[in-house]
């Protein structure tokens, strides 16, 4: 079973149909962290592998989203994204597999090791780039890519009331998990927060079920878009529209009392990242086996690690692995071409 909202709302399911393009439940392993006085249960949900095409946690919004689209009669799809976006690539990706166009709006970042792959991979789909960003006239650029085009534009990351409804469905999909005893209730869990949408549905989602862990959102992406205030309206929008397709979900529900905010990781920037950062990725991979990065995942483990290591009794928690863990086809050498990627990206092939 997939869809955990068919089976507690099927009044919403109903009227929030989605595409099968995830493979769901998606697996947790259990892990032990050590300290020089006690060990940790760390649990790991792997939404690395949410596709066997392409995994992350934006699969589970691409679900609604791409469904929307096409309900709508779109044959295009555009998004938002950094130069090494996870969100944007995944988007084309399922969008070529669906036979849909997708354009996206790509801004300048800190060079990282993933950008060029990502480019490339863009360049194979046959994604339309667009540079994106201060400095550009947004207007003319819309009306040049997105007017008169049957195009469907999904939000950056994913984030609107619409795709965090994957990420209830994913709290109701733990809730069961934890039913079913493959893993102990967490008293915390640990998850990057970007655009936020996967922190509002996932708290949505445990607080339908009935669970009050606390979910540490630990911000990786800039203050203009990521505030506590704006997270709290999107929960409140997304509770609003669901209420409204399932009145017995009760006005009593309060998932906002379980997030706690952490700014402490931040490292100083999008895609900026520190010493401590690189030690938990590290020791993700060699206690875990887990394959991280430094501007997500990274730091939402460095969190997981600073908590365990002075010594707060955090007793069992989850870490949700939001990174793709599946190969891309291409690799990072510099194309023959590069005349499909906008001119000012070209320097991260030096």
């Amino acid at each position: 079973m997939t869809d955990y909202i068919d089976t507690d709302y099927p009044a919403i399911a109903a009227k929030l149909p989605k595409l099968d393009i995830a493979s769901l439940p998606t697996p947790v392993s259990h892990h032990v962290i050590g300290t020089s006085t006690v060990n940790h249960d760390v649990f790991v949900k792997q939404d690395d592998l949410t596709s066997p095409l392409y995994g992350g946690n934006k699969v589970r919004k691409l679900e609604y989203l791409l469904r929307r689209a096409m309900d709508r009669g779109a044959t295009r799809v555009a998004t938002f994204g950094a130069a090494g976006s996870n969100h944007a690539l995944a988007t084309s990706m399922f969008a070529h597999e669906l036979g849909l166009d997708c354009t996206c709006f790509l801004a300048g970042q800190k060079a990282t090791p993933n950008i060029v792959p990502t480019l490339n991979q863009h360049l194979q789909l046959g994604t339309e780039l667009v540079r994106y960003g201060r400095g550009i006239d947004h207007l003319q650029l819309f009306r040049r890519y997105i007017q008169n085009r049957k195009t469907w534009v999904i939000p950056l990351g994913g984030t609107c009331w619409l795709g965090a409804v994957g990420f209830v469905n994913a709290g109701l999909e733990l809730a069961a998990q934890i039913a079913a005893g493959v893993l102990e209730t967490p008293h915390r869990i640990y998850l990057a927060n970007g655009t936020m949408g996967s922190v509002a549905g996932l708290a949505i989602g445990l607080a339908l079920a009935g669970h009050d862990t606390e979910i540490h959102a630990v911000r990786v992406a800039d203050s203009s878009m990521n505030h506590p205030k704006v997270l709290h309206k999107l929960i409140a929008k997304t509770l609003r529209l669901l209420r409204r397709m399932d009145p017995s979900i009760p006005d009593s529900t309060d998932p906002h009392k379980n997030i706690r905010w952490r700014d402490d990781f931040y490292a100083g920037g999008y895609a900026v990242f520190d010493d401590a950062t690189c030690r938990a990725v590290d020791r993700a991979k060699k206690e875990m086996g887990l394959t991280l990065e430094t501007t997500y995942t990274g730091k939402a483990m460095t969190a997981l690690l600073h908590d365990i290591q002075t010594g707060d009794d955090v007793g069992p928690v989850l870490f949700w692995n939001t990174y793709n863990s599946r190969p891309l086809s291409v690799g990072s050498s510099m194309p023959t071409d590069l005349s499909a990627i906008p001119e000012s990206f070209h320097s991260y092939y030096r």
